[in-house]
């Protein structure tokens, strides 16, 4: 494998320099993720051309795409958005999946797409990592409307990796393949049962003992966990994804409360400070910026597919009438139709598996970024002049399952 040490130096300063970066006092915070996607276009092969995406560093990608997607099933934690909020966000979600393929559909016909099941699936995403800092920061998990968000956010990241993990499964025969899918997840509830049972004394000490010496078995524990559902699910046909989220809700559900919170740290350190940031960085190099800007159609495409975002994302809002006040309704739209992290994550795999074209993964990537820098600020400005209606209903299981996002 070729380790290419300069391309992994380039990487391991944008790594270091989008936080710094996202601390500059000019007024606008930049969403993270967004740098890092910039600055490795910048540095790579159809800019700058400083460092390239291969060897090393895409191996290195690929675990932080697993890490992506083990952190985000570590994040749903359904007790925290249960009731009202849980059904309107599943509701909601599903008239946007209709939404979304009548888009695709059209958008299909006039061959403007491939693939209209994975570009509507794309369309369906929001991106509750990117949203839980500024809901904690601006105070709204307190508030009604910021749990109805945190509901939505999270089936938005639910429902399209089960989607997409149906697209991306390789084919044995259709009954085959759908027993293979039932079973995997009779082996994912399963484990999930299996971690909800309750320690025995002796394992509840190790793991205490071992937490903060050098074998750091709960760590390795979670790791285990995540590369035997990766490998399960790679076996019986299905993408890695799924794996990946499976076994990320699995881990979240045994590392609850105070005694959970140290594995969830350790688990962010090393996906988001190591290889998470390498997946966008190299998803940056990848981006076929001359796909986008020599095709003036594939550009046009940008401020459509936003629009689509918006559309697909925003229009389940009428579903709140009676839960959200008149004035809550666009910043909720707004809030729901923010996604990039798992558009990056879905058009890689898309177009590293032949189902979508590059000019369309541009596209889709730019209107990704552009919703995370437009949408919550202009929320965040609307909701700083409407009434806050607090709430504690949910707020205890809500702060405690989103700490680890800070």
């Amino acid at each position: 494998m070729d380790i290419n040490t300069s391309s992994l130096l380039v990487t391991a300063f944008i790594a270091v320099l989008a936080p710094l970066m996202c601390e500059l006092p000019i007024g606008l915070k930049l969403p993270m993720v967004v740098l890092e996607v910039v600055l490795g276009i910048v540095v790579g092969p159809h800019v700058l051309n400083l460092a390239r995406p291969g060897g090393l560093l895409g191996a290195l990608g690929q675990l932080g795409l697993i890490f992506l997607f083990f952190l985000a099933g570590m994040e749903i934690d359904i007790k925290s958005i249960r009731g009202t909020p849980l059904l309107k966000a599943v509701l909601g979600w599903t008239l946007s999946m209709a939404i979304a393929m009548v888009i695709a559909l059209f958008l299909d016909r006039f061959s403007f797409i491939d693939n209209y099941f994975l570009i509507g699936a794309i369309l369906t995403t929001t991106t509750l990592g990117t949203l839980m800092p500024i809901l904690r920061d601006s105070g709204e998990l307190e508030t009604k409307f910021g749990t109805h968000v945190l509901a939505v956010g999270m089936i938005g990241e639910l429902g399209p990796i089960i989607l997409v993990s149906i697209v991306f499964t390789r084919d044995h025969t259709h009954w085959l393949q759908t027993f293979l899918l039932v079973v995997f997840i009779f082996i994912a509830v399963g484990a999930a049962a299996i971690a909800l049972w309750p320690s025995p004394p002796r394992m509840v000490a190790l793991i205490g003992r071992t937490m903060e010496s050098a074998s750091q078995l709960p760590v390795r524990l979670a790791i285990l966990v995540l590369m035997l559902l990766v490998a399960l699910a790679s076996k019986f046909g299905l993408d890695m994804i799924l794996g990946a989220f499976a076994s990320g809700m699995v881990v979240g559900l045994a590392t609850k409360g105070e005694r959970g919170r140290s594995v969830h740290h350790k688990l962010d350190a090393i996906g988001f400070g190591f290889l998470i940031p390498m997946f966008f960085v190299a998803s940056g190099m990848k981006f076929d910026l001359p796909a986008l800007l020599d095709n003036p159609k594939a550009l046009w495409r940008v401020p459509l597919f936003l629009l689509f975002f918006l559309i697909v994302r925003g229009a389940p809002v009428l579903l709140y009438r009676g839960e959200l006040a008149k004035d809550e309704f666009l910043p909720f739209a707004l809030y729901s139709a923010t996604a990039l992290p798992f558009v990056i994550a879905l058009t890689e795999l898309g177009v590293s598996t032949g189902r979508m074209r590059t000019d369309n993964a541009a596209a889709l990537v730019g209107a990704g970024m552009l919703s995370v820098l437009l949408f919550p600020m202009t929320a965040m400005t609307l909701r700083k002049k409407a009434p806050r209606n607090i709430t504690t209903e949910y707020t205890e299981d809500t702060e405690q399952s989103t700490r680890r996002v800070a």
